[in-house]
């Protein structure tokens, strides 16, 4: 019998996610799975000052499989990490950001490419909850859009991942993008990564121009710290694969190249100020500042 038939332990990393956990909880428990079982949900709460504990110790009493880890401090998304991974104990884990919600058979899908024992690594497809009507959420959506095309062709993992156990025990702690870190582990032990479409995790992207710029200017950042640190660039990176993804996008609609070559700026002013951050302010946001309104 392979791992993939073994129990998943999953981990939610939270920092004051009242707003969002109850939801994240109900998608979790709904999940329809034959591939595996969910026997172990453990949340680590770094520092949360708001009602988020005790909402998962609510939750604990409905499901034995919860239960709360707490960090008495705020040591960066990475540090919950190796919290979680000391204390998982099943072959294969599971990795759900907070703020999302999944898909029915997310985990299903997520989990099938282990059937392949070279398989170290997936990822399902985060997708926007908002509409595209507004400036802002169209960038957004045009950002996930490009990040699917992309992963398709070289994966690039985030929101929802899964990965065996035996061959990530540990990230560095001072990392701000832990998926990418987790990427750079898996393929230099020689495992292969499978972006899996069909596993569809949603998420509730920016509302504002200001919150926009706050993540991806972490996240590029984070790249850069990555490319030094671990010798590693995502697929995101790929400056002529983007390009050529981004080309194909436009059309004659006037809106439509306006917005688009909006949302370029903004990304290249966002990895502007993440070459700044890391050049010359010497800072690596591995506790990073909540953009606000992807919390609501």
């Amino acid at each position: 019998m392979n791992d993939f038939h073994n129990s998943c332990s999953v981990g939610i990393m939270a920092y004051n996610e009242e707003a969002n956990i109850k939801i994240q909880f109900h998608s979790l428990l709904s999940q329809e799975l034959s591939s595996c079982i969910i026997d172990e949900i453990a949340v680590v709460s770094s520092g949360s000052t708001d009602n988020t504990e005790k909402i998962v110790e609510h939750f604990s009493k409905i499901d034995s499989r919860i239960k709360l880890i707490i960090q008495d401090r705020r040591l960066g998304k990475a540090s919950a990490i190796n919290l979680f991974l000391k204390n998982a104990k099943n072959k294969i884990c599971i990795l759900v950001n907070s703020d999302t919600i999944l898909d029915k058979n997310a985990i299903e899908f997520l989990i099938r490419p282990f059937h392949n024992l070279n398989v170290g690594m997936t990822g399902a497809r985060p997708a926007p909850m908002n509409s595209s009507h507004t400036f802002v959420e169209y960038v957004c959506q045009f950002m996930w859009r490009l990040h699917h095309k992309i992963s398709l062709k070289s994966p690039k993992m985030g929101e929802l991942i899964a990965f065996r156990k035996g061959v990530i025990n540990k990230i560095p702690e001072e990392t701000a993008v832990d998926e990418v870190c987790i990427e750079s582990i898996v393929k230099r032990n020689d495992y292969k990564l499978v972006y899996v479409p069909e596993s569809k995790v949603y998420i509730k992207t920016p509302d504002t121009i200001r919150d926009f710029i706050i993540q991806r200017r972490r996240i590029a950042t984070g790249h850069l710290w990555a490319g030094k640190n671990l010798k590693y660039i995502p697929s995101t990176r790929n400056k002529w694969l983007t390009l050529k993804l981004t080309l194909k996008e436009l059309s004659w609609n006037p809106k439509i190249i306006f917005f688009t070559l909006e949302a370029v700026f903004l990304e290249c002013l966002s990895r502007i100020l993440g070459m700044y951050d890391y050049y010359i302010r010497r800072q690596n946001p591995y506790i990073w500042e909540v953009a606000k309104s992807t919390k609501k």
